[in-house]
């Protein structure tokens, strides 16, 4: 929102200085985002009329004219191609300073003298659009008045970034409402006296959505009078707002939308086949939108049409051929309420963003229609001498916002402000923004909500406005007070932070990704799921949540390798997400790659590549965290993006928590990635969840070892054996190790030989040789039953 300090302080005018108003302003939600001089510092530039124009005796471009200040004639050379007899201009006279620290001498131009210069609006620097060549004045600009003082140029033009909740402020009205409160001063609503019709033509209007628009006003005005430039002081006041002056109706609607806060629309009502109908659009119906633009327009969008096409885009943009044209001799006048949600994101959808549309999503007053339509009627009456017919309305209560009133405590008040407000001071502050106040009991009111803060609904909005009001800076600084007692801390938990710091200390370093990624990609590595799909994704290659961390870390593998960085290790924390909306699982998950040589390049180290067992010992180091590395088992398990031979699931008792393996060839030539790639994932919940250590003494006797050589099948699993062997072996048994694996001569094809190491002590005595005989001869029973295990000669 953007407008004029000194078209503001003809509404309400605060005893405080500009820059003490922009600061409050900001201070009370409504930043100010820049505040900028309407025009640059100059001096010594009064209104001046053109008397005469002849040729330069010795330049085609240059013209010599006589100039009157209303003292003197003054001869000036000029080559502004728009100078001619009878023109108002600015005239830069001797000794006047323009912007650039520029001073007005008495000058030869091809040796003509020139006693001054008239001036462009660039050499004045005046903000807004006034095209190129000198500045022209009205007819009625007086000769020798000061050019400052008759264009009221010590203004300033200030912007506001309002929040979305703020559409009463996207007005002047609104805004003096606002300062009037801040500053507990008056402020002058605009007049919205009843244009009483001066003849009977009317337009017929049919609302056939009433849910996207409640409210719909029409009023024909015959006999506008085009040729009648729009005076002076509004083409500023709207220029210092950012609107471009384009003829006396269009800017006559946009003064009232800037004013009031209600947008509006002229048509041509010649252009309008048998009266107004508000419809929903058919699907590729075609429309030419008053900046040229040929759009096709879907069956979402509300439109305003006649009863053979479409005329317009409700609360966006008019079309070009109904809209208004030199040649217009009445209009059809448009004033409507639309329902924020029917328009929300219309404009956008199309590669639109008007300032009608701005304030149609934000909400506009729904009450507020037949006083704009009486005051755009008041100003085409005075300034056109156009004729008014009566005003045509269909509303529908049923499909109108309702206001429901608030309850306000003052122990609410104190509680959330942190301070005691006085009941004269409440009332004062929300009377003051129109709000209707009403004494209940003591310490509470009834509040009652008018139509313009349609973001008041609950009594923490109401206590918002009061701290606002109040100024931030007032209240006071309280901490808060609380018994506040230690919280438990589960010793058995391990920490992220140490996860990440052994993982640092094996050579990794961490990894953030987004959460989004592409959708190919997602179906590379799940293509058996289906990704939840974003609906407003930041861009095509982050449209989908991610189901694993796999893919940002590979793609940062691969922002690394185009690099030249061969050798790397990476992991990241963060969420992944499976299923959809309703059913969406959001896990918090642990996951690492490594790629390249095993070491560093190094004069003392070796050359060879990182395999699937140097992921496994990363993987067993973190594990080991928990203080029972014995619970978690290794089994190998197929995963879509993983090799075949080469993956494996972690798990722990009878909970899955994850996968390790090498990333898949084809999925590697796919990514264009030529170098083994091995991967981990784990589930943080389950690897959190450590062991609570406890003192056990040191047994004084000593151990005894025995070492089992056993040959099975090849396809046996060395972690299932292994944990039917630790089942039988006692309780006594305080090692159990897997020292060798072999395969060939001597082992038949097909099988391999295990060897194992198996240690007991007790704690109290010393073990015999029957007891650990007893202890093998039930090992090798049962592996011999369950694995076809036989014992390596």
């Amino acid at each position: 929102m953007k407008f004029s300090e000194q078209w503001l302080r003809t509404l309400v005018n605060p005893p405080v200085s500009r820059d003490e108003l922009v600061a409050r302003l900001s201070m009370a939600g409504l930043e100010v985002e820049e505040v900028t001089p309407v025009a640059g510092a100059f001096s010594g530039v009064v209104v001046a009329e053109v008397l005469s124009v002849e040729p330069h005796p010795d330049a085609d471009k240059l013209r010599v004219c006589q100039v009157s200040n209303a003292v003197q004639t003054l001869q000036i050379v000029c080559g502004a191609p728009n100078v001619r007899a009878g023109l108002k201009v600015p005239l830069a006279q001797l000794g006047a300073n323009l912007p650039g620290d520029f001073k007005i001498k008495p000058a030869k131009l091809r040796g003509v003298e020139s006693q001054g210069m008239l001036c462009a609006a660039s050499e004045l620097q005046l903000v807004g659009d006034y095209g190129d060549g000198l500045l022209e004045l009205p007819n009625e600009a007086p000769v020798g008045q000061d050019l400052r003082s008759y264009l009221n140029l010590d203004d300033v033009s200030i912007e506001l970034s309002l929040t979305p909740n703020r559409g009463d402020c996207l007005s002047l009205t609104g805004l003096a409402r606002e300062v009037g409160a801040l500053y507990s001063v008056p402020w002058t609503p605009v007049s919205l006296e009843p244009v009483p019709a001066t003849h009977d033509q009317v337009c017929a209007v049919e609302v056939l959505n009433p849910e996207a628009c409640p409210r719909y006003l029409g009023r024909v005005v015959r006999n506008v009078d085009l040729s009648i430039a729009t005076p002076n002081w509004m083409k500023e006041r709207l220029s210092r707002s950012g609107v471009r002056s384009i003829d006396a109706v269009v800017d006559i609607t946009n003064y009232v939308m800037l004013e009031l806060g209600q947008p509006m629309h002229a048509f041509d009502l010649a252009e309008i086949q048998a009266g107004i109908r508000v419809r929903l659009a058919e699907e590729g119906e075609p429309l030419r939108l008053l900046d040229g633009q040929e759009i096709k327009l879907r069956s979402d969008t509300l439109v305003i049409a006649d009863h053979q096409r479409a005329l317009a885009i409700a609360g966006v943009m008019g079309g070009e051929h109904s809209g208004v044209s030199s040649k217009t001799r009445d209009v059809l006048l448009e004033s409507a309420f639309f329902d924020p949600v029917a328009i929300a994101g219309k404009a956008r959808s199309y590669g639109l963003h008007t300032d009608s549309s701005h304030r149609f999503e934000r909400g506009v007053d729904f009450q507020l229609a037949r006083h704009a339509m009486e005051r755009a009627t008041a100003l085409m009456v005075e300034l056109l001498k156009a004729e008014p017919g009566p005003i045509v309305e269909q509303v529908s209560d049923a499909s109108l916002p309702k206001v429901e009133p608030v309850v306000l405590r003052s122990e609410r008040i104190n509680q959330v402000l942190g301070l005691h407000l006085e009941s004269s001071v409440v009332e004062q502050l929300l009377t003051g923004l129109g709000l209707g106040v009403t004494l209940q009991t003591q310490g509470q009111w009834l509040i009652s909500v008018p139509s313009h803060r349609f973001d008041i609904s609950i009594e923490e909005d109401l206590i918002e406005e009061l701290g606002r009001l109040y100024d931030y800076d007032r209240l006071p600084i309280r901490y808060p007070q609380a018994r506040l007692a230690p919280t438990a801390k589960t010793e058995a938990r391990v920490k992220v932070s140490d996860i990440r710091r052994r993982l640092v200390a094996r050579g990794y370093q961490e990894a953030i990704t987004y959460s989004f990624i592409d959708q190919k990609l997602f179906a590379l590595f799940e293509p058996e799921q289906s990704p939840l799909v974003l609906a407003n994704p930041i861009s095509a290659d982050l449209a989908a949540m991610r189901s694993s961390l796999w893919p940002g870390l590979v793609k940062a593998l691969q922002h690394n390798l185009n690099r030249q960085q061969s050798r790397v290790r990476l992991f990241e924390t963060g969420l992944r997400f499976k299923g959809q909306l309703g059913d969406l699982k959001q896990e918090s998950m642990l996951a690492g790659l490594i790629t390249g040589s095993r070491l560093p390049e190094s004069w003392a180290n070796a050359k060879d590549a990182v395999d699937f067992y140097d992921l496994k010992a990363d993987v067993e180091s973190i594990l080991s965290l928990t203080g029972s590395l014995d619970a978690f088992c290794c089994v190998a398990a197929s995963h879509p993006a993983l090799h075949p031979g080469q993956s494996a699931q972690w798990w722990r008792g009878d909970q899955l928590m994850g996968y390790l393996g090498a990333l898949h060839p084809e999925l590697l030539k796919t990514l264009g990635i030529d170098q083994p790639v091995y991967v981990f994932e784990l589930e943080l919940a389950v690897l959190e969840q450590g062991t609570l250590p406890r003192y056990k003494e040191l047994s004084r006797f000593p151990e005894v070892r025995r070492d089992l050589a056993l040959v099975v099948d090849e396809q046996v699993a060395a972690g299932a054996l292994l944990e039917q062997v630790r089942s039988v072996a006692g309780e006594y048994l305080t090692a159990l190790r897997l020292f060798d694996v072999y395969q060939g001569k001597g082992i038949e094809p097909g099988q391999k030989s295990l060897a194992l190491g198996l240690t007991w002590q007790h704690p109290s005595r010393t073990l015999n040789d029957e007891e650990i005989a007893a202890c093998m001869q039930d090992i090798l029973g049962l592996v011999t039953e369950q694995f076809g295990a036989t014992l390596r000669i």
